[in-house]
């Protein structure tokens, strides 16, 4: 077995990490807390053919586009000439699944090795992985993260309404960053981020107050597979994509998909009669962060002018009309539920993001459109399939050809 370049306690201060584009707004947030911890990283945001051609020269065509990605624009990165290799590492996702998002780690260290082997690759998961790295996430660190992704849910939600009607070009990005940086800083100091019914009603306040028009603007609810759904990169900036042709792109939050990973691990434990000690705690973990989400919704219904997230329960009762809740692959029951959700509150013409290489997520979203549309005759689902040969053109045609029949 080959030798890789392994991320000790001394490179934290030595070394910058660079980080994928998945969650531009999420993802800043939480590179503040890890800047807290000595940590320095940085968000990347190349994203031209090139990112696509590096995948293709260091990844097997039948790996799954969002590994492509990620690999591609990570040596892209490197080739760049913007980072020094023997002091540069690389941090990537593990959700510790079945799915190749928790595998492929093993190609991009591979692909890593073969140009700059003295550049280690980061794991950040909660799976017990990689329990011989220098890379440590403390407790303190689990709950910053946790109201990082509120408030990156709550930012992201306001902003793609404000940014879908605003009379002022520009108004909602300027809040944004406002509060990018002022949450940033919070995380980086230790200041009020836990003081969130206060933060989160100032939030609502400061986008609520940006002028919009009165239009009505079709509603375009985007599921799918959790990188190609959230990646700019990856979708081919779908959400801008959607303004430009006069939409408002509804977003379901990351935080489902948090959540729906905790409840997956205590579910198949209860299933399959094998509850253990981690098991516990994911349900443990669980309570904690849906008690955080009620009081987020709650505070959201009281302000009344944007659209409160899904209760998480409401969308594992919406699972169960359609699928089992052990069908956990490829985004497994959490696409159908998250579907049936935006149809039920109005947001009926839906796009499923997928991905080449991931069949579990084929069979998931378009296997359970049709059921969603017998319960739900008006909703207008297509699925968009992205891949290196797809182009964006054709992609752009197919959704403008969803609009041409979409419900407003």
């Amino acid at each position: 077995m080959a030798e890789y370049a392994k991320f000790t306690e001394e490179m934290i201060h030595t070394h910058t990490i660079l980080v994928p584009d998945m969650l531009p707004i999420h993802f800043k947030l939480l590179i503040a807390i890890f800047e807290s911890k000595g940590y320095h990283m940085e968000l990347l945001r190349n994203d031209s053919r090139a990112v696509v051609d590096e995948g293709l020269k260091n990844v097997h065509n039948d790996a799954c586009y969002p590994a492509l990605l990620v690999i591609g624009q990570f040596m892209d990165a490197l080739k760049s000439g913007k980072y020094d290799p023997d002091k540069t590492a690389l941090l990537i996702t593990q959700t510790g699944g079945g799915c190749r998002a928790s595998n492929y780690i093993h190609l991009l260290r591979k692909a890593v090795n073969r140009n700059f082997p003295q550049v280690p690759v980061v794991s950040l998961n909660f799976s017990g992985l990689e329990k011989d790295s220098g890379f440590r996430i403390t407790a303190s660190m689990f709950f910053k993260m946790m109201y990082a992704v509120l408030y990156g849910d709550l930012l992201m939600t306001c902003y793609n309404k404000c940014r879908s009607y605003e009379v002022k070009k520009g108004e909602a990005k300027a809040v944004l960053d406002k509060w990018q940086d002022a949450l940033g800083e919070m995380f980086r100091t230790g200041g009020r981020y836990t003081h969130t019914k206060q933060l989160y009603a100032e939030i609502l306040e400061d986008f609520g107050a940006i002028k919009i028009s009165g239009e009505k603007k079709v509603k375009v609810g985007i599921v799918g597979e959790i990188y190609v759904k959230y990646s700019p990169l990856a979708n081919n900036h779908l959400e801008d994509f959607l303004i430009s042709e006069g939409c408002e792109p509804v977003v379901p939050s990351l935080l489902e998909f948090v959540m729906y990973c905790a409840s997956s691990n205590f579910f198949n434990a209860q299933i399959y009669d094998s509850k253990t000690l981690t098991s516990a705690i994911f349900k443990l973990g669980y309570k904690l962060i849906y008690s955080k989400q009620k009081e987020l919704i709650k505070i959201m219904k009281k302000n009344g002018k944007f659209e409160p997230l899904h209760d998480f329960e409401h969308l594992r009762a919406l699972a169960d009309k359609y699928i089992n809740q052990g069908v956990v692959m490829g985004e497994g029951w959490l696409i159908p539920a998250e579907m049936a959700a935006l149809a039920q509150t109005g947001v009926e013409n839906i796009i499923c993001a997928q991905p080449f290489g991931c069949l579990p997520n084929h069979i998931v979203a378009k296997g359970m459109s049709r059921a969603i549309k017998a319960d739900n005759p008006n909703a207008n689902i297509v699925a968009i399939d992205y891949d290196p040969g797809a182009t964006r053109v054709n992609q752009e045609n197919r959704i403008k050809l969803m609009l041409a029949n979409a419900v407003s």
